[in-house]
């Protein structure tokens, strides 16, 4: 098995600080936001070199660009190609189908990540795991993900930065809070 070359390189956001973009010839394999919990966890084994000109890091960074600015680009427009199991990748396509603007709770995907493996239940508790170890931030949007009451569940990258994502997005946040101590999820 020969190995592969995983280039890296850093994105300053205009509101939510420096994040790595990772990438192999095949896709975007991860983007962490700096400090955050998990970062670099499923960086595929290889040879890891920071270079902002390799092809698909450059697209990632023009994506990026294009969402902080304020447009709406497309997730389709990259190729991403995250590291995990079956059931993670479930997940992770799932966040990709949440529309910009708007979220969805830890139970509706444990419905529809059921429907699609043909089993009658899934444990909201396991949707979360996924989704927290989701290797994609922003570009898979795991900050559109709340609890069923609207609370503003863990996030990866810390609850304020997913406040200003769905803030950026427009998300009505109405009925959407900051858990205190003690809150029933």
């Amino acid at each position: 098995m020969t190995s592969q070359t995983i280039s890296t390189a850093w994105y300053q956001t205009p509101f939510i600080g420096r994040v790595m973009l990772a990438a192999t010839d095949e896709g975007i394999v991860g983007l962490w936001m700096e400090g955050q919990k998990y970062f670099g966890a499923s960086m595929p084994a290889g040879t890891v070199e920071e270079n902002p000109n390799h092809p698909v890091i450059v697209q990632g960074f023009a994506w990026l660009d294009q969402y902080f600015a304020g447009q709406q680009p497309a997730i389709s427009q990259l190729p991403l190609a995250p590291q995990g199991s079956e059931f993670r990748q479930i997940i992770w396509q799932l966040l990709t189908e949440i529309p910009y603007g708007q979220t969805s709770t830890y139970g509706q995907l444990a419905e529809e990540a059921a429907r699609r493996m043909g089993k009658e239940h899934m444990a909201s508790l396991a949707v979360g795991g996924a989704v927290g170890h989701n290797p994609i931030s922003i570009i898979v949007p795991c900050h559109r993900v709340v609890g069923a009451n609207g609370s503003l569940t863990g996030y990866a990258g810390g609850l304020d930065k997913k406040i200003a994502l769905l803030e950026h997005e427009g998300v009505d946040m109405g009925g959407i809070f900051r858990p205190t101590r003690g809150t029933a999820l």
